[in-house]
C-alpha cells in the first residue's frame, strides 16, 4: 500500500510517503500521530521482517525553514547508531576469524600497551570497560577530534582510570576510534571503508560513517539538536570536571548546530557518532541479521557469530551517562528504561542521542530503524521510536 498524503498538524503541513504492508497500517498510523504531537521535523521509518521489506516511510521536511521536502533519498546524521553499525563490522572480522575478542589489544596493536593498559583485552573496547572513556594523561586541543592520529596517539598515552574490565562508562567518542585503529591493523582499512566495501554496496544500504562526497552530502537533511540533552549540555555545564564534561574537550568550539551540519562532520571518520543515513539502510542492515545473517544473497555474518555478538557481557549503570545499559560485544540488549527495544529482551543494536536508533529482533526476523532530524532532549530512545516499536509489535 502506497503512502502519499499531505498532514496538517501543529503548526503546518506535513507531507508522508512510502509504501507499507496493509497488514502494518499500525506503524503508518504511528508514524503519522508522530508528526501531529510529538516536536517532528523530518524522519523516516523502515521494517523488515525475514529478508521482506514490509513498512518504507518518509516524511516531513529536510530543514527547519520548512522549505524541502525529505524524500526518499534523503540522508541524516543517525548520531551512535554508528556505534552500532561499527561493532557489526567489527564482529565480522570476529566471524571471519581475523581477531579474537579475547586476545590482547596488544597483539594487534603494541603501541596501545602504555601506562597499565597492556592487559586490555579487544572485548574491553566493545563492551565499554577499557577504562579511558575520557582523555587526562594528555588532553587534547577543541577540535582534535577531527584529527585522528591525534586522537589514536593520544588514547596509547592515557592511563586507565581504574582497573580495566570492572566497570562500564559510555567511551562516547572513543570506542570509534579504538576499534577502528583495531580494524587498520587487521585489515589494513578503518571502519568507513570497510562498511562500504563489505557492508553496504553489497546490501544496498544507504548508510555512511565520513568520506562523504559531494553528491552524498547533498542529501543530507539538516540536524537541529536539543541542547538541553545531557550529552550536549555538558560542555557549558557548572562543573567540567565529570566524566561527561571531559569527554567533550576535544569537540570543536562551534555550537553543535554548526558542527553536525558542516562538510567536515560529513567527511571525517567517528565512527562511533557520525555515521550517516536513513531508515532503510539501517533496516536493511539489522534485516540481514535478522534473517540469519543473510539477505538477498549477502552473507553479513554467520548465524552462530550472531549469537555470540549478542552474549551479554554486562548489565550495569555506565558511569559516564548514569543510566542502565545491557551490553554485548560492541552492540547494546534490549534495556527498555533506556533503550527500548520492544518486548524481546534478545533484541539488539544501537540508538543514537536525539531519538534515531536501529535494531533487530533475531527470534522475529526484524530488522527495524528509525531517523530524525528534530532532536528530543529526554534520557531514552524517546517517545517517537517507542510509539512506532509499539505499533509494529501490535501487527505481529
Amino acid at each position: 500500500m502506497n503512502l502519499q498524503e499531505t498532514l496538517t498538524a501543529r503548526d503546518g503541513q506535513y507531507p508522508l510517503n512510502g509504501a507499507f504492508d496493509p497488514a502494518f497500517q499500525a506503524v503508518a498510523d504511528a508514524f503519522a500521530e508522530n508528526f501531529r504531537v510529538e516536536d517532528e521535523v523530518g524522519a523516516a521509518v523502515s521494517v523488515m521482517i525475514n529478508g521482506r521489506s514490509v513498512v518504507d516511510l518518509w516524511g516531513g521536511w529536510r530543514n527547519s525553514s520548512l522549505a524541502e521536502p525529505w524524500e526518499a533519498s534523503t540522508l541524516v546524521c543517525m548520531m551512535s547508531v554508528a556505534k552500532g553499525i561499527t561493532a557489526i563490522c567489527f564482529n565480522m572480522l570476529i566471524d571471519r576469524g581475523l581477531i579474537s575478542p579475547d586476545d590482547p589489544v596488544i597483539k594487534y596493536w603494541p603501541e596501545y600497551g602504555q601506562n597499565g593498559k597492556e592487559k586490555t583485552l579487544v572485548r574491553h573496547f566493545l563492551d565499554h570497560t577499557a577504562a579511558i572513556p575520557v582523555l587526562t594523561t594528555n588532553p587534547l586541543w577543541p577540535g582534535a577530534m577531527f584529527d585522528r592520529e591525534a586522537m589514536i596517539h593520544a588514547l596509547e598515552e592515557q592511563e586507565p582510570l581504574w582497573e580495566i574490565g570492572t566497570k562500564a562508562a559510555y567511551h562516547v567518542h572513543h570506542q570509534g576510534y579504538l576499534l577502528g585503529e583495531l580494524m587498520r591493523r587487521v585489515t589494513g582499512v578503518t571502519v568507513g571503508p570497510f562498511l562500504r566495501s563489505e557492508v553496504t554496496a553489497p546490501l544496498g544500504a544507504e548508510y555512511y560513517i565520513g568520506r562523504m562526497g559531494a553528491k552524498e552530502q547533498g542529501l543530507v537533511a539538516e540536524v537541529m539538536p536539543n541542547m538541553n540533552a545531557r550529552l550536549f549540555a555538558a560542555k557549558d555545564a557548572d562543573d567540567q570536571t565529570t566524566l561527561r564534561a571531559l569527554a567533550f574537550k576535544q569537540n570543536p568550539l562551534e555550537p553543535w548546530a554548526v558542527t553536525m551540519n558542516s562538510s567536515i562532520w560529513k567527511t571525517a571518520e567517528i565512527a562511533s557518532g557520525n555515521g550517516h543515513g536513513n531508515a532503510r539502510g539501517v533496516a536493511r542492515i539489522y534485516g540481514a541479521l535478522g534473517n540469519g545473517g543473510e539477505l538477498d544473497g549477502v552473507r553479513v555474518m554467520r548465524k552462530d557469530s550472531i549469537e555470540a555478538m549478542i552474549t551479554e557481557q554486562h548489565n550495569q549503570m555506565e558511569q559516564l551517562q548514569d543510566r542502565p545499559y545491557h551490553q554485548a560485544l560492541g552492540v547494546l540488549l534490549n534495556t527498555p528504561e533506556a533503550v527500548y527495544m520492544g518486548p524481546n529482551m534478545r533484541s539488539f543494536g544501537h540508538h543514537g542521542i536525539g531519538g534515531s536508533i536501529g535494531f533487530c529482533d533475531p527470534d522475529a526476523g526484524i530488522g527495524f530503524s528509525y531517523c530524525c532530524n528534530k532532536m528530543h532532549a529526554v534520557g531514552t530512545n524517546g517517545p517517537r521510536a517507542a510509539r512506532l516499536i509499539d505499533a509494529l509489535y501490535s501487527c505481529l
